[in-house]
């Protein structure tokens, strides 16, 4: 975003601006809701008590995080609050729920896609749609970036929960009790390692890649995946012509 901007060129400004407004009006709040949706249905009504079940942007608002998003391409908002003891088994129930926000994401991006496929093959020379094509790819790009950072089992993002679904009951326990201790520190070392060691350069920015290796890895998969499952539109496209 910050290049564009830069960059001078009016269509990829007002591009930019228009798809990461859609994003932090949906993407965000989208994936905040459906952690608060899961947990309910699972049994904790912590987020509808506390008013954050709901797709108001404001209520699920943080500015660091907002900032990043536009940056960088992936951020986070305010966590929607989560009570495990409420579940029936807690493992479970919480790595359903953080499952959720990056699920919704992804459905998010999928559908971005596919509305990008249909411009392409059949209204590529109208300008309205090649805007708004535009649009829907920098729409599908930033959310399949916020699912694939979210997945990095790293606390406190979603994927720290969904990997205790496939560790023993002891393991977990001793794990949960090492993430929420240490919660804060990853945190700021996981930012200190995405957003500061790159821009210093030199032999500094190699250890940016303790996050970027599996943030890549997730990123490549998930967007194969929603290619994959709009592929019919190619496959439409190619009998057409």
């Amino acid at each position: 975003m910050l290049r564009t901007l830069l960059s001078g060129n009016p269509v990829a400004i007002m591009s930019s601006l228009l798809a990461y407004a859609v994003i932090i009006f949906t993407a965000l709040p989208i994936h905040e809701f459906m952690h608060g949706w899961i947990a309910k249905k699972l049994g904790d009504p912590t987020a509808t008590n506390l008013g954050r079940l709901t797709l108001n942007p404001i209520a699920h608002f943080d500015p660091i995080g907002t900032t990043a998003l536009v940056l960088f391409g992936f951020g986070w908002a305010k966590p929607v609050p989560v009570n495990p003891f409420y579940f029936k088994n807690r493992k479970n129930g919480m790595a359903l729920t953080a499952l959720g926000g990056p699920l919704a994401n992804f459905l998010l991006a999928t559908v971005s896609l596919l509305i990008l496929k249909c411009i392409v093959y059949f209204a590529p020379n109208l300008i309205f749609f090649s805007l708004l094509g535009t649009v829907m790819q920098l729409i599908a790009q930033v959310n399949i970036s916020l699912a694939a950072f979210n997945l990095i089992p790293l606390p406190p993002l979603d994927g720290s929960k969904i990997i205790g679904f496939f560790l023993p009951q002891n393991i977990y326990a001793r794990f949960e009790m090492f993430f929420a201790r240490y919660q804060q520190i990853i945190f700021y070392a996981m930012v200190f390692l995405l957003f500061v060691l790159p821009n210093i350069g030199g032999p500094f920015s190699v250890f940016s890649n303790i996050i970027n290796i599996p943030f890549n890895a997730f990123w490549n998969g998930l967007y194969w995946l929603a290619d994959h499952l709009t592929g019919f539109v190619d496959l439409i496209a190619q009998v057409i012509a």
